[in-house]
């Protein structure tokens, strides 16, 4: 992945704002950082606005749990990165070090609320923001045992929102933030949307691949729903037989994914590929005739737009996210049945005139979305609440 660099006129507005608004320090609380294994888009997001925002002489900390095999603290593209606690133990533990001072002076609070949340208007005080890509609702169910999951969609629905509901919020897409005005029930004034940028590194080159190529990007858990891919892709081979799927991710679901692979007959025409190189990924989205996602909740489809900065167009489940990330029939196409999912693969597939003009309209989407937006958009929030509180 290559971090984003700002030009002086993006840094110097961020500069600028923070300055006015007394902001030089900035602490993040996440879950997790780009570092753990089960790193997602969620993870790339935070990385690349604090990078930014650290580029623009912002003293940024981002604090999340413990991860394998990596360093307690590193420092990470100008912002320090310190992971301590287990996945449950780092909310209380963050909260803690925040009371007692021992993460430093903090002049500005980015909560990331990615399924439990911090509980920052609690105990912070100055002024803050919270991101919240998404409602996670049947999430729970699917990664979470029952008592334990019911106690997160309780948490999430009912017990936590009315302690958020003066805060600023930002999420990534208008259908998301439907789903925490209507949802949750936040007022519709403080969520703003900031919709994410596209990594440069992703670009247009190579060949197609000289058979049709679908290739889909996650991490191996229920939300991504995988074995439903295999499915579709398999029902789309009725029509197009000599069709491929390449699956690139990691997760614990990898055997739930084998099974579905063996109940399909699809051994010779789809590959688990696991973790792969940015410049393997990059390879692939360029080969693929489409890039495709069965999943059944996000925030953002960040996948889907580096497909489309690479030229290939999505065909995917039309779920909030899914439908602000893709340009519904400019740069790709989506479906609610998996008939219907399976359906609009094999007519791109087959269709050259149809594929030729979603990858124009790929590429179109893709250079409206930037990161140097992203982290201007994003701080102007944070500088806003900052600005309030002092009265200004």
């Amino acid at each position: 992945m290559q971090t984003p660099v700002a030009s002086e006129a993006t840094t110097s507005a961020i500069a600028a704002l923070a300055a006015r608004a007394g902001l030089q320090t900035v602490h993040m609380l996440a879950w997790r950082d780009l570092d753990d294994d089960e790193a997602g888009g969620s993870e790339v997001h935070a990385h690349n606005i604090a990078s930014i925002w650290a580029q623009s002489g912002l003293q940024v900390t981002m604090r999340t749990s413990a991860a394998v095999g990596q360093p307690p603290e590193r420092d990470r593209e100008g912002y320090r990165a310190t992971r301590y606690g287990s996945r449950y133990s780092v909310f209380p533990r963050s909260a803690v070090a925040e009371l007692t001072g021992r993460m430093g002076r903090c002049d500005g609070l980015v909560e990331i609320w990615n399924g439990m949340p911090f509980m920052s208007p609690v105990w912070r005080r100055g002024p803050r923001m919270v991101w919240l890509h998404h409602v996670h609702g049947p999430m729970w169910g699917m990664t979470l045992p029952g008592p334990v999951a019911k106690f997160g969609e309780l948490l999430e629905a009912r017990l936590a929102p009315p302690f958020y509901r003066r805060q600023p919020m930002v999420t990534l897409s208008p259908s998301s933030k439907s789903e925490l005005v209507d949802d949750l029930g936040f007022d519709p004034d403080r969520v703003t949307v900031v919709p994410p940028g596209v990594d440069p590194f992703f670009t247009p080159g190579g060949d197609r691949s000289p058979v049709p190529l679908a290739v889909a990007v996650g991490r191996l858990a229920p939300v991504k729903d995988f074995p439903r891919l295999v499915r579709i892709m398999a029902a789309a081979r009725e029509r197009v037989p000599d069709l491929r799927l390449v699956i690139v991710g990691e997760g614990y679901e990898r055997p739930v994914v084998e099974e579905q692979i063996s109940a399909v007959g699809g051994h010779d025409w789809v590959t688990l590929a696991g973790h792969v190189t940015d410049e393997g990924l990059r390879d692939l989205y360029r080969r693929a005739w489409i890039v495709s996602s069965a999943s059944v909740r996000e925030g953002w489809g960040m996948t889907l737009t580096e497909a489309a900065a690479c030229g290939t167009p999505t065909v995917a489940t039309d779920i909030a996210g899914h439908s602000d990330a893709v340009a519904v029939g400019r740069s790709g196409l989506l479906a609610t049945s998996d008939a219907d999912l399976s359906g609009l693969v094999a007519d791109v597939m087959t269709d050259t005139a149809l594929r030729t003009q979603l990858q124009a309209g790929a590429l179109e989407r893709a250079g409206e979305l930037t990161w140097e937006a992203a982290a201007l958009d994003n701080f102007r929030v944070l500088a806003d609440d900052a600005l309030r509180r002092a009265g200004r």
